[in-house]
């Protein structure tokens, strides 16, 4: 009978065991995807930041032709009114 008992109980810890390893290797599994999912946020986060400072640097080139279609007209006017007076 001991030995039955044995058996049961090493057969249980063998499945226990077994059940641990397979828990386990999800887990690793899982924080593998986990890190695929931070990698490609942060290419996205990346990106959108190219992005913004494109947008933020033709911005600036907009005002910049805007600026020297409108006012260097008008700085050429006041220096010809200035010296016709």
């Amino acid at each position: 009978m001991a030995d039955d008992q044995i058996i049961k109980l090493l057969e249980e810890i063998r499945d226990i065991q077994r059940e641990n390893a397979a828990n386990y290797k999800q887990t690793l599994q899982n924080q593998q995807q986990a890190m695929q999912n931070q990698q490609q946020a942060l290419a996205i986060q990346r990106s959108a930041v190219q992005r913004s400072k494109m947008g933020f640097v033709l911005l600036i080139v907009l005002f910049a032709f805007l600026g020297f279609t409108y006012f260097v007209p008008l700085l050429s006017w006041f220096l010809s009114w200035t010296i016709r007076r």
